[in-house]
């Protein structure tokens, strides 16, 4: 078996994504769709084991559920901006409603998407996260 070389160049522009999501066959449905795009992606269940995780690694975008055991998404996303309040997030739930979308919204969240995620509709929105994340990063450097 041939292994695929990666130059540094290039993985360092690889964006990390981190997916949060308690169903297992979600959690790794969404986590290989969008490693075939060409992303760095890994998965948790819930936001407590984000908050782990982000503590060691860094990443551009996340994507997480609301309805999560443990620690729920708004819960997540409350404690996103008390330790990374930069943080770039999407909102994904099976049980939309006007509520939780202010919430999220109120508290930083870039979207809310109701289930079952169009991949289409996440990458176009990713797409958008990711290029405004590169402005601004391209823009600091600058100065």
């Amino acid at each position: 078996m041939k292994l695929k070389r990666i130059d540094s160049a290039r993985a360092a522009n690889i964006k990390r994504i981190l997916v949060v999501e308690d169903e297992d066959n979600t959690r790794h449905a969404l986590t290989k769709l969008l490693t075939r795009e060409g992303y760095f992606v890994e998965g948790v269940a819930n936001g407590y084991e984000a908050l782990c995780y982000l503590r060691r690694q860094s990443v551009n975008l996340i994507v997480t559920d609301i309805k999560m055991p443990r620690m729920d998404g708004i819960t997540f996303l409350r404690e996103l901006n008390k330790n990374f309040p930069k943080s770039n997030v999407i909102m994904i739930t099976a049980y939309g409603g006007v509520d939780s979308y202010l919430e999220a919204m109120n508290l930083g969240a870039f979207e809310y998407i109701n289930k079952p995620v169009q991949i289409d509709e996440l990458k176009i929105i990713m797409e958008k996260i990711l290029a405004a994340d590169d402005t601004e990063t391209s823009t600091k450097g600058g100065t």
